[in-house]
């Protein structure tokens, strides 16, 4: 599977709104599967491939609505994100229309920045980015 990230879209042949029956139909069983039924929240089952990417599905009729991904050799816009710091990648959201941003520093001490028109957040550690939230 290519690991190409789309804005809004998915990660390469995955895309949002997808059923969980048809996720496991194009990749199998995940390696762990967690479900979590809040009263106030929509119920979500999160379903993991390795250690490199979580899929999450939500609500009654439960289909993808997110997507954490931590695999060093997806892309976004046909560059390997991975291999960029910070600033790079700020340059690279800007450089394809997403201007808006926001930055935090999480509980956990990771620097997050945010690009809430694209429904994407990166999470760095001293300069070097860890993971990858997408949201359709």
């Amino acid at each position: 599977m290519k690991l190409d990230i789309k804005i809004k879209q998915g990660l390469g042949d995955i895309l949002f709104d997808t059923a969980i029956e048809d996720i496991v139909a194009a990749l199998g069983e995940a390696q762990e599967v967690e479900t979590i039924d809040n009263v106030d929240d929509m119920p979500t089952t999160i379903m993991r491939y390795g250690d490199d990417v979580s899929l999450f599905f939500e609500g009654d009729n439960p289909t993808l609505t997110c997507i954490d991904i931590a695999n060093e050799d997806c892309t976004l816009f046909g560059k390997e994100v991975f291999d960029m710091n910070e600033k790079e990648i700020v340059a690279l959201m800007v450089s394809n229309n997403y201007f808006e941003q926001d930055a935090d520093t999480e509980d956990w001490g990771e620097r997050r920045i945010s690009f809430p028109e694209g429904n994407i957040d990166f999470f760095f550690e001293d300069d070097e980015l860890m993971s990858i939230i997408i949201g359709k």
